[in-house]
């Protein structure tokens, strides 16, 4: 009761990550999501391996807490479903390909004409206008797209590929949860909902806003390994050990590049944070030398208590056991399952991710439908 959204109602009809991480966030805020599925396969991520239980591992992560309702919306008893269902809602998120909805004749203008105070999410790859509304694409041509890839891996290299999906996550669904959080307080003042129009593509290009007011000012573009913060200087990227592990050093001031030279038995010398690229090489090399000649553990045991801004660049399979996630208590156990919790959410009082078309008689029958009328649409094949 006493989380921040309790009593809100979200219909999520997105598939896959970018909409499910965003109603993700909204159900760890106090949030009741509902997930509207095909009757026929559902959300296609459910059956992505690997599985445990059946489900998607992924699935499993993105949906716990959240009903599942079956309506078919290529049927007319589907669309007609899913009208009478928006005036429940607070919130809908969806992200089909611009103009889907409006084309099955629910979208913006019918589902608001329902419900006036409703808000409307729709996360897309490009937006809902403009020369690329309708181009397919993922995650990486986002990403591409928006400048962030060119801006990633070493200087003479190829660009890296991101090892998470940076637009669909914080390019989608964060910037989609910001928007529904803004929109809803707006509707609160006003009575009226409103469109919120989420761009992957955007969401991304606003990491560089920073790096893009660098070049307004010096009229030098921003490249891969160019930046104080992006590889370009030594005291600012990542080293390996003898055991084939790695170090992230971000000793920037002064204090932690006296220090942290102090600590692996190298002369300080306060010039070389900002010292021209020749002299960073020579320096990275230098300091690669040295941090290649001892494991991670044992670097870690010589910097222990120090300020020196150096962490062990962890595996995945290593986070559960990091003292600093264990006392934030970052995972939890949902049954069998093993969940992270998103930074604002709680570790206790959820639900295991639903079945398909678990909750259509309850979600139905919450919104007024009689035992008969979900019966008949069931019968029509619009509902499961």
């Amino acid at each position: 009761m006493d989380l921040p959204l309790h009593g809100l109602r979200v219909l999520d009809l997105s598939r896959l990550l970018p909409g499910p991480f965003c109603t993700l966030v909204l159900g760890d805020l106090g949030a009741r999501v509902d997930k509207l599925e095909d009757p026929h396969v559902g959300d296609y991520l459910r059956m992505f391996p690997p599985t445990k239980n059946g489900l998607s591992g992924r699935f499993c992560a993105l949906n716990r807490d959240k009903r599942s309702i079956c309506i078919d919306l290529k049927r007319p008893e589907g669309r007609a479903a899913l009208l009478r269902l928006a005036r429940g809602y607070d919130v809908i998120v969806e992200s089909f390909r611009p103009g889907v909805l409006d084309r099955l004749g629910v979208g913006w203008a019918a589902l608001s004409a329902e419900n006036p105070r409703l808000v409307l999410c729709s996360i897309s790859g490009y937006g809902q206008t403009g020369p690329y509304r309708d181009r397919a694409g993922h995650d990486l041509n986002y990403v591409a797209t928006a400048g962030v890839l060119g801006m990633t891996g070493p200087r003479d290299g190829a660009p890296a590929m991101p090892g998470v999906q940076v637009a669909d996550i914080a390019g989608g669904a964060l910037w989609g949860a910001v928007g529904i959080l803004a929109a809803l307080l707006a509707a609160r003042e006003t009575g009226r909902g409103r469109l919120v129009d989420v761009s992957m593509t955007e969401g991304a290009l606003a990491f560089l806003i920073p790096d893009l007011g660098n070049f307004d000012a010096s009229g030098v573009a921003p490249t891969r390994s160019s930046d104080l913060l992006n590889g370009a200087a030594a005291c600012y990227g990542v080293y390996r050990t003898r055991d084939g592990r790695y170090l992230s050093v971000a000793a920037l001031e002064p204090k932690f590049w006296t220090a942290f030279n102090q600590k692996i038995g190298r002369p300080v010398d306060l010039s070389e944070i900002a010292a021209p690229p020749e002299e960073q090489e020579r320096v990275r090399g230098e300091i690669a030398a040295i941090l290649a000649g001892k494991t991670r553990d044992e670097w870690e045991a010589i910097f222990a208590g120090e300020d020196v801004c150096v962490e062990p660049v962890l595996a995945t399979d290593e986070l559960q056991a990091h003292p600093q996630h264990r006392a934030r208590e970052m995972f939890f156990q949902l049954g069998d399952l093993t969940q992270v919790r998103t930074p604002f959410g709680a570790t206790t009082g959820h639900t295991p991710p639903p079945g398909l078309g678990q909750h259509t008689a309850t979600i139905l029958g919450e919104a007024g439908f009689s035992d008969d009328e979900v019966a008949a649409l069931r019968a029509a094949g619009a509902a499961r």
